[in-house]
């Protein structure tokens, strides 16, 4: 997207480049654009502070908005682009404070002609971008915003689908076509920054520039940068087999020595890896072996899944709530804090899920069948709570947390869009033994439960108190019994399911906010009776 003023004011002759996500060098049409005759560049990275400032009241160490492992991330990435960047004769400018303020000011201050700067479909950006943009072009500034972080423009996606986007993948596959090819441009060397005034730059911050400290950090198996993200690619494109018969949802989600999936989405989230270049790679691996997986489940096809979402979120107004949200399932959930906390905190009492939200907290990561395990838990399983409760925990936990595919998958996995087949749950005491019988995953993420026998470590609550004596893991006292019984809790949630359902065909997808408390009531005064003919049951056999 390039808009240019019609004011009739000098243009500077440098340009800005505006480093949000898109933190690299190859494969940057933003950067690319701002080269172009220019004397001078002004690469630009804003410290945000409602993303970067310690927040002492969150629940893990990070800002309000990311947790550490997120932020260190980043900033691995800020540095990496920095050191690519004095290598051809520039530099990151790094400076703090609200991104539109700061920006405004060098704005006035640097003899600036053309911004250029990744185009974002967050509605935080979206916002924020206007500001800099109305303030650009009344200053006779030109503004360069390309697409460049997904494969496709999600405008012309929902331009071609008649103004809404798509909501099954195959339609959206139809549409799309084929991605625009990376460029191919290589730097030798970049245009001097120049004069900066009075603006106050730094060097990349460390976690401890911005007041956490280094023992916060949990530890993670993933180093920012470009130069990580191209290295991992190129090691994963080397096993031309292994991209081949890639098929998701195939894959192990226990496996952490040596995880079964590329682990390039941290790298995607940030831009450090252009999700075309990526594209292309994959090509080149099936042109070498045709015989091939296809999409949805190829490798390939995850990288459409991800614009696909991408281009929902875009098109569908309120999509990160299920309120006030046309594609939404309006559904009664229940509002417990414990058990989030339970399950945020890794205290379920289900080893399965508890390691898996360990893994989550230490590595910001987990493979994708681990992530629909605990969230099918949460929320249609087992738990009943909000997914948008477990969207905000996976939003600051997760390195790769990326606004549109964690809200897209939620009301996935709660069964609330795009899947709608509720009564298929993930079991929290069978589905990992597909994988894992010995439990290693589990001992490795949950060291109290390390010599539990194999027999009980699914469900150590069922080993005999001698068998517990002897592992030094007391049920109840060293991990917590089980916070509910799956069996009577899958069977309650799909009642519940069944009947948010029959409501919503009832009266046609148009569920009001009293129509769902007037079924919340119904559905708990069900709970109270079914627990009381339960209690009653018990007083007889007893």
């Amino acid at each position: 997207m390039r808009l240019t003023s019609s004011s009739s004011m000098t243009l500077g002759s440098g340009s800005m480049i505006w480093f949000r996500k898109g933190i690299r060098i190859h494969d940057n049409p933003a950067l690319e654009y701002a080269t172009r005759g220019c004397s001078n560049l002004y690469p630009l990275f804003v410290i945000d502070p409602h993303y970067m400032k310690p927040d002492p009241n969150a629940f893990s160490p990070g800002s309000s908005r990311a947790g550490l492992n997120r932020i260190s991330f980043l900033l691995e990435s800020l540095g990496d682009l920095d050191v690519n960047l004095k290598k051809i004769g520039s530099r990151l400018l790094v400076l703090k404070g609200d991104p539109s303020e700061v920006l405004i000011r060098c704005l006035k201050q640097w003899n600036i002609g053309k911004l250029c700067f990744e185009y974002d479909t967050d509605p935080y950006y979206q916002a924020l971008d206007i500001k800099v943009k109305d303030y650009a072009l009344k200053a006779g500034i030109e503004v360069f915003s390309p697409v460049s972080h997904t494969l496709f423009n999600p405008t012309d996606i929902i331009q071609k689908n008649g103004g809404k986007p798509p909501l099954s993948y195959q339609s959206f596959v139809n549409l799309a076509g084929e991605p625009p090819s990376p460029l191919a441009t290589k730097y030798s060397s970049l245009p001097p920054v120049g004069p900066l005034g009075s603006c106050d730059i730094s060097e990349v911050p460390t976690i401890k520039d911005l007041g956490y400290e280094d023992d916060q950090l949990e530890f993670s198996p993933f180093k920012g940068g470009e130069s990580e993200a191209l290295r991992r690619l190129e090691e994963c494109m080397k096993d031309k087999t292994w991209v081949a018969n890639f098929e998701k949802p195939k894959g192990n989600p226990s496996a952490f020595l040596k995880p079964a999936t590329t682990i390039l989405s941290p790298y995607l989230k940030f831009g450090c890896l252009s999700s075309r270049y990526f594209y292309q790679c994959i090509q080149d691996v099936y042109k070498s072996l045709p015989k091939h997986t296809s999409p949805p489940v190829s490798l390939l096809g995850q990288l459409l899944w991800r614009d696909f979402f991408y281009t929902a979120a875009f098109g569908t107004p309120n999509f990160d709530s299920m309120k006030d949200n046309r594609i939404c399932k309006q559904i009664p959930w229940k509002d417990d804090d414990k058990l989030l906390e339970a399950w945020r905190d890794a205290k379920t009492g289900f080893p399965w899920i508890d390691a898996i939200m360990v893994q989550l907290r230490q590595w910001g990561w987990m493979h994708h069948l681990a992530r629909h395990s605990v969230a099918c838990f949460l929320t249609r399983g087992d738990l009943f709570v909000h997914w948008e409760k477990g969207r905000d925990v996976f939003e600051r936990l997760l390195i790769d947390s990326d606004w549109a595919i964690n809200n897209g998958n939620w009301m996935w996995l709660s069964c609330s869009s795009f899947f709608y087949q509720y009564n298929r749950i993930y079991s929290p005491t069978t589905f990992g033994k597909k994988y894992d019988p010995d439990g290693d995953y589990i001992r490795h993420f949950l060291p109290v439960l390390k010599d539990m026998p194999k027999a009980y470590i699914y469900e150590p609550w069922t080993a005999p108190p001698s068998i517990q004596t002897k592992a030094n893991c007391i049920i109840g006292k060293d991990y917590p019994m089980p916070v509910v019984s799956h069996d009577s809790a899958s069977k309650e949630c799909k009642r519940k399911m069944g009947e948010a359902y029959a409501l919503s065909k009832a009266l046609n997808g148009l569920v009001s906010e009293d129509d769902l408390k007037n079924l919340r009531r119904k559905l708990d005064k069900g709970e109270e009776q079914g627990t009381k003919s339960k209690r009653s049951r018990q007083l007889l056999i007893g």
